[in-house]
């Protein structure tokens, strides 16, 4: 083929011969329109706005007695009530999660044994029949005693009843519950540290209870956080179940107070306020922890709401890399 003949098929194919240094027409991107993203976005725009028309048309409230119990000092009984026990159950559980996580590691055939009963009995079981039964835990053992087996001798005895209060009951029936789902979040986070870690502390002389507490689960806690921060979230929500102990959560008493006036939808709007706040606050907690233990990770770290507004309002400039 001569020189010509090769030029000529070049320029059929739509490229230039060698020689020629015309420079190539510019390109010119057309965006793509997603028309599908538009209809999808204005239909879900009415149905709000179709919701909120017809919430605020029904006058199905009483909008000026949801203000008067917002500050409501049983309100705020209840809800510093709600705080407490949900901190302290969660605590419980996160305790009693990571002994049975190790218990179910262990190469030893009764701690694996028991801790996974455990695990496939508190998981199991609805926690509201484990509340119920703490309450009723009288009807079993009529008193609570701690004496040293095998001897008879008695160290502390009380009737059932002065022991096993509301609060107790609540904290119990919570807090082993949460346990059992704690134990299997700490161990996926333990199994998640490569096993060249554990031989190398071995390596170096360390025991298995140093090389755990050193070596394995610092590096855990990075897949544990964000779990358990979704476990304390459902926890405030999961504590209004304790009104079956009679505990003053903040439903309970919400409910005392609607089962007085009849003010049924608005006290449950109060409550709802407040139990949307504290998830809130919970949240916003987690997505700052999750930050702090993510350093050093080899992906990015997620951006704060503060730099997500900030790159919005400038969407040509290129994303940064925070810290």
């Amino acid at each position: 083929m001569s020189e010509m003949e090769r030029d000529e098929a070049r320029q059929e194919v739509g490229l230039a011969p060698p020689g020629d240094r015309t420079p190539p027409e510019q390109i010119r991107a057309i965006p793509v329109r997603h028309w599908g993203r538009w209809v999808f976005a204005v239909a879900v725009l009415l149905v709000v706005a179709w919701i909120a028309t017809a919430v605020v048309s029904s006058h199905f409230a009483k909008w000026g007695q949801v203000r008067h119990y917002l500050t409501n000092t049983s309100i705020f009984q209840g809800v510093g009530n709600t705080v407490a026990l949900s901190v302290l159950a969660q605590l419980v559980g996160i305790a009693l999660g990571l002994a049975l996580a190790v218990m179910r590691l262990s190469r030893n055939a009764v701690l694996s044994t028991v801790s996974s009963l455990y695990i496939w009995f508190f998981r199991g079981t609805p926690v509201l029949v484990q509340l119920i039964f703490w309450y009723n835990i009288a009807i079993v053992f009529k008193t609570f005693t701690i004496a040293v087996p095998f001897t008879g001798i008695t160290l502390f005895s009380r009737p059932m009843n002065d022991v096993m209060t509301p609060f107790v009951a609540a904290l119990l029936g919570l807090g082993l519950n949460e346990g059992a789902y704690m134990a299997e979040i700490c161990r996926a986070g333990i199994i998640s540290v490569a096993e060249g870690q554990t031989e190398a502390a071995y390596a170096l002389g360390m025991s298995s209870s140093l090389t755990m507490r050193r070596i394995v689960l610092p590096q855990a806690v990075r897949v544990i956080i964000p779990p358990t921060g979704n476990e304390f979230i459902s926890m405030l929500k999961t504590s209004s179940l304790v009104y079956v102990t009679t505990f003053n959560d903040l439903f309970r008493m919400g409910s005392n107070i609607y089962s007085t006036n009849f003010l049924v939808i608005e006290l449950l709007i109060v409550v709802s306020i407040y139990y949307l706040l504290l998830t809130s606050v919970a949240s916003t907690g987690q997505y700052y922890l999750e930050r702090r233990y993510a350093r050093g990770a080899a992906r990015t770290l997620p951006e704060t709401p503060l730099q997500r507004v900030r790159r919005n309002l400038r969407p040509g400039r290129r994303r940064r890399e925070w810290e």
